[in-house]
């Protein structure tokens, strides 16, 4: 299963989540049944292997990878409870590219967990087989959204006519001998997480990294940079005052934000260093745990 061209023929715009001074690279998943899930990205998700190793495979669209699963003999499923992953946000480029994933998934009877006009995008959600959430979303042009009084991002959860995209898909897809995958330019747009306790997340997402509070809704915060809607979002639903996550767990394993601004992301380094936080360097890159106990690596 291949994706529309690659990602070197769409390079993001100016506006785009990647193009913003920071923003989330790459996910880890730690899945139980490898074969599986991974056949389930291809097929559902339209993502293609880039990489198989021992320990797992990483998948992308059009050579830009995006999630790797890792399996453990040891692993035990992640209570609903427990801090983690939400879901994972495959940002395409655009509504047509939307429905025609949506046409997609319909053809082979995937079951949805809903789907949301947020104002600033348009989202479908669904879990894959071992329960890990995920979203897929177009976002409207930035000249749509409205920043309100505050400097905070106006976003809601309003219905969204499946209907009337399914069609559009349909329509699109027409005179398509098989559906080639996700469209070039598809990006892991954002990671919402699941944490113990918001004001935590507060203090390490925007005091620690550096991320922008850009809104907020009842048990949830959002953070981005360069005003973008979210490049991360924490919310305490199901979580609220939970113990750290465990290494053994399945589930997100780590995350990765990368630094287009190398001022930040030494901030970042700066402020860890000065609350002791414990990383370790390799190369270029920093890793480290977050409060809730996920994995978190820095790059430039």
């Amino acid at each position: 299963m291949t994706a529309r061209g690659s990602s070197a023929d769409h390079p993001p715009g100016p506006e785009h989540p990647l193009a913003m001074p920071a923003f989330v690279d790459h996910a880890r998943l730690v899945v139980r049944d490898l074969p599986l899930v991974s056949s389930w990205y291809q097929r559902v998700m339209g993502l293609s292997v880039i990489e198989r190793r021992p320990s797992g495979e990483t998948l992308g669209v059009g050579g830009r990878p995006l999630l790797t699963l890792t399996t453990s003999s040891q692993a035990a499923m992640a209570p609903r409870n427990a801090p983690g992953l939400f879901h994972t946000a495959f940002l395409v480029p655009d509504r047509a590219a939307l429905a025609r994933w949506l046409a997609h998934a319909a053809g082979h009877q995937v079951a949805l967990q809903g789907a949301s006009d947020h104002l600033v995008s348009e989202a479908i959600y669904l879990a894959d087989p071992e329960g890990n959430g995920i979203e897929v979303y177009r976002d409207r042009p930035r000249a749509d959204w409205t920043t309100l009084p505050d400097g905070m991002v106006k976003m809601a959860t309003l219905p969204l006519d499946l209907q009337a995209l399914y069609d559009e898909g349909v329509s699109l897809s027409r005179g398509e001998t098989a559906w080639g995958g996700m469209d070039a330019g598809t990006a892991l747009g954002h990671l919402h997480l699941q944490v113990s306790d918001l004001p935590q997340a507060n203090g390490f997402f925007r005091d620690v990294l550096g991320l922008d509070i850009v809104s907020t809704y009842p048990g949830a915060s959002f953070f981005s940079t360069g005003r973008y809607h979210h490049h991360l979002a924490a919310n305490i639903w199901n979580t609220r005052n939970a113990p750290r996550r465990t290494t053994d767990m399945t589930g997100l394993g780590t995350y990765a934000l990368r630094f287009n601004d190398a001022s930040a992301l030494q901030t970042a380094l700066g402020a860890l260093d000065r609350l002791e936080i414990p990383t370790r360097r390799d190369g270029d890159t920093v890793s480290l745990t977050d409060p809730f106990g996920i994995g978190l690596t820095l790059a430039l």
